[in-house]
C-alpha cells in the first residue's frame, strides 16, 4: 500500500499545485470584479427569496429555494467542518483558516454564477422533473461545441467519479474515526482481516452497513425525498452544532483574540507544524476551504437547478449564501474552538482533534457533541452527493445508469468506513481538484452571460414587476 500512497501523494501534489489554487481564488476575485460585488449587494435579497418572498409555485421545478438551498448545504455542511478544519490547521497550521475565509468570500461569486448558469441551463423532463449543473450549461451554453461537449462530459466524470470520495468514503470514515474517540474500547476490541497487514474492526463495518441502508432508503426516492430530509436535518444539525461551539467560546472569550491574531499572523508566516510553512497555510486553507464549500467545484448547481423557479439570478443569490453559512460561521466557529482549547497542540488529527477540543471545552462531555454532529452532517452529505452523482451518471450514460450508480454508491459507503483515512483524504481531493478545473473555466467564459442576466435581473426587480409574497 506505500507504493499506491506514494503515487497519491505526487498526483495531489500536482492537482492541487499553485496552479489549481491560483485557478479557484482567481475566478473568484475576477467574478466578484466582473458581477460588481454580488455577494455583498444581493445579500438581503438572498434571504428573502431563501424565507420564501419570491415562491411561485407554479413555475417550471421540483422544489423550493430554502430546500434547495438545505440541499446544497446538507452536501457541504458534513465532516468539512468538523474534520477538514481540523486537517487544515494539523497540516498547514491556524493560517490555513484566512485561506478558507478568503476562499469563501471570493467563492460566493463563484457559487453565484455556477448557480445562475444552472438554472438558466438546465433540462426539464417530460415529467416536470429538471437536470441541470455544469456538465449542461458547459456542453450548451459555450459557443465552441467541441469545446463545450468535452467540458462537459469531463466535469461529469469527474464528479460522478469525486461523489465516491468527498460524498461518500470520506464521510463514513469520518464518523468512524469519530466514534473511534468515543468508544475507543469498542473500537479497538473485535474485527477480522481479510488480508495480511489490514484489520477490519467490527465498530467500522457495524458503521458503515448501518450508514449504506440509511443512506439506501432516502436516495431511492430522488430528489423530492432528498430535499424533504435534508430541509429537517440542516437546521437542526446546524443550531445543534453552532450552540455548543457557542457555548465553548463564551466560556473562553479572553483567549478569542489571541486565536484570531494566530489565524492572521501565520497566514502570512511559516508555522512550525508537520511541514506547515506559509505555502502550506495557503495549500490546505484553500484545499479544505473548497472541500467545505465546494465553491467552483460545480456540485451545488446541481441540486440548485432543481429549484422551482423561473428566474436563474434569483437562484444565484439564494446559493452564494452557502459559503457564508458553511464556511464563514461553521468552519470559523469550529477553527476557534480547537485554538482557544489548544487542541491543535495534541496528538489527535480530523474528527479525533475537534472532538477533544470539544472534550475539553465541555466539561469532559463535548466529545459526544461532536460525535453526534458528525453523524448527521455525514449522513446529510452522503444522500445529497448521492444526488449529484446520478445527475452526472444520467449525462454520460442516460437513465438506466442511475439505478446502478445507487447501488455502487451504497456499497462504497461500507468500503469507505473501514479504509484509511488519509488515503481516502488524498483521493477525494484529487477528484475535487479535477471536477472544477473545466467548471472554472466554463464559469470564465460564460460570465458575460451571467452579468447580463444580473443587470437585466437587478432592473426589473427595482421596476417591481416580481410579485412578493
Amino acid at each position: 500500500m506505500e507504493w499506491l500512497s506514494g503515487l497519491l501523494d505526487n498526483i495531489h501534489g500536482f492537482v492541487w499545485g499553485w496552479s489549481t489554487i491560483s485557478l479557484l481564488v482567481g475566478t473568484g476575485l475576477f467574478l466578484t470584479v466582473r458581477l460588481l460585488f454580488v455577494q455583498v449587494r444581493h445579500l438581503g435579497h438572498a434571504i428573502a427569496c431563501v424565507l420564501g418572498k419570491y415562491d411561485q409555485p407554479e413555475e417550471s421545478g421540483d422544489i423550493s429555494h430554502f430546500k434547495a438551498l438545505a440541499t446544497a448545504l446538507s452536501a457541504t455542511i458534513g465532516t468539512g467542518n468538523i474534520a477538514g478544519v481540523a486537517t487544515a490547521i494539523a497540516l498547514g497550521g491556524p493560517g490555513a483558516v484566512f485561506w478558507m475565509w478568503i476562499t469563501a468570500l471570493v467563492g460566493m461569486a463563484t457559487k453565484f454564477t455556477s448557480c445562475t448558469l444552472a438554472v438558466k441551463y438546465r433540462k426539464i423532463h417530460d415529467d416536470g422533473s429538471a437536470s441541470g449543473g455544469p456538465m449542461y450549461y458547459l456542453s450548451t451554453g459555450l459557443g465552441h461545441k467541441k469545446l463545450g461537449t468535452f467540458l462537459g462530459i469531463s466535469f461529469a466524470l469527474f464528479g460522478m467519479i469525486a461523489s465516491f470520495g468527498i460524498g461518500n468514503m470520506v464521510q463514513a470514515n469520518e464518523v468512524v474515526n469519530g466514534l473511534g474517540y468515543l468508544l475507543p474500547e469498542v473500537a479497538q476490541s473485535g474485527g477480522f482481516s481479510p488480508w495480511e497487514g489490514f484489520k477490519i474492526s467490527w465498530l467500522s463495518l457495524a458503521t458503515g452497513l448501518t450508514l449504506s441502508f440509511m443512506t439506501g432508503i432516502v436516495i431511492l426516492g430522488g430528489i423530492k425525498r432528498i430535499a424533504n430530509v435534508a430541509g429537517v436535518i440542516v437546521p437542526f444539525m446546524c443550531s445543534f452544532y453552532v450552540i455548543g461551539a457557542t457555548v465553548i467560546l463564551i466560556l473562553n472569550v479572553s483567549a478569542i483574540p489571541a486565536a484570531f491574531a494566530q489565524i492572521v499572523k501565520y497566514a502570512f508566516t511559516p508555522y512550525a507544524v508537520g511541514g506547515g510553512v506559509f505555502g502550506s497555510a495557503i495549500r490546505y486553507g484553500v484545499a479544505r476551504g473548497v472541500f467545505s464549500n465546494e465553491s467552483g467545484l460545480g456540485s451545488a448547481p446541481i441540486a440548485h437547478a432543481a429549484a422551482q423557479t423561473n428566474e436563474p439570478v434569483r437562484e444565484g443569490t439564494v446559493a452564494m449564501l452557502g459559503p457564508l453559512i458553511d464556511t464563514l460561521i461553521i468552519c470559523t466557529m469550529t477553527a476557534l474552538v480547537i485554538l482557544v482549547t489548544g487542541a491543535n497542540h495534541s496528538e489527535f488529527d480530523g474528527g479525533a482533534m475537534t472532538a477533544h477540543a470539544f472534550e475539553k471545552g465541555l466539561f469532559g462531555y463535548g466529545q459526544y457533541l461532536v460525535g453526534f454532529g458528525l453523524m448527521f452532517f455525514a449522513y446529510s452529505t452522503l444522500i445529497a452527493w448521492s444526488y449529484y452523482g446520478d445527475r452526472c451518471a444520467e449525462f454520460l450514460f442516460g437513465e438506466k445508469a442511475i439505478p446502478i450508480y445507487r447501488w455502487v454508491y451504497v456499497g462504497c459507503i461500507t468500503i469507505g468506513a473501514v479504509g484509511g483515512l488519509r488515503v481516502i483524504w488524498t483521493i477525494a481531493d484529487i477528484f475535487n481538484a479535477l471536477m472544477a478545473i473545466p467548471n472554472l473555466i466554463g464559469l470564465i467564459l460564460l460570465s458575460g452571460v451571467v452579468a447580463r442576466e444580473t443587470k437585466r435581473y437587478c432592473s426589473r426587480l427595482k421596476n417591481g414587476e416580481f410579485k412578493k409574497i
